[in-house]
């Protein structure tokens, strides 16, 4: 079993905040493109119907549970809205859409030196790369690493969080 460092409630909390802002980064404008700014007012409304205020005297892992409800009811319902407005070939270009704006969020140059690492020592940056990813993974679901190697990781999701919340099959899928 590979030991990774436990993610505090305040980094879980503010991850989601930031998955948050960033998704709507890119639904937003691509709702507005190819539905129009009515539809993008009328998603916004449903969004909004359904999330709980954040409580601001809780402890962060209570303001955590609270903005990963508000992440899953929104996601849901943009996957739901876009969906019925656009059908399934307008739901693959919204995929299309989603995976773009994360190659383009992640191309920055921070990652530099990973590469020049991966030239030299393929292993080692995927060794790297893999206990990065099990760091921030732990915002979304509850997990274990019981393998890394220089070419392999496995994790284990005993029970995806996100499936404990109705209608979420989606999100497992493309979010």
């Amino acid at each position: 079993m590979v030991k990774i460092k436990e993610m505090p409630y305040s980094e879980k909390y503010a991850m989601v905040i930031d998955k948050t802002k960033f998704d709507e980064s890119f639904v937003f404008p691509f709702v507005q493109k190819h539905l129009g700014d009515q539809a993008v007012s009328e998603l916004k409304g449903i969004i909004q119907s359904g999330f709980q205020p954040i409580p601001q005297e809780a402890s962060f892992k209570e303001k955590y549970e609270v903005v990963y409800g508000n992440w899953i009811w929104g996601v849901k319902n943009i996957f739901r809205f876009i969906r019925t407005k656009m059908g399934e070939d307008g739901f693959k270009k919204f995929e299309r859409a989603d995976v773009d704006a994360l190659i383009k969020k992640n191309a920055t140059p921070a990652l530099i030196p990973l590469k020049i690492i991966r030239l030299f020592s393929p292993g080692t940056a995927f060794t790297m790369t893999a206990k990065q990813m099990g760091y921030k993974f732990q915002w979304l679901t509850p997990f274990s690493m019981p393998e890394l190697t220089r070419d392999r990781a496995v994790l284990d999701v005993p029970r995806c969080k996100i499936l404990d919340f109705p209608d979420t099959e989606d999100i497992c899928l493309i979010g």
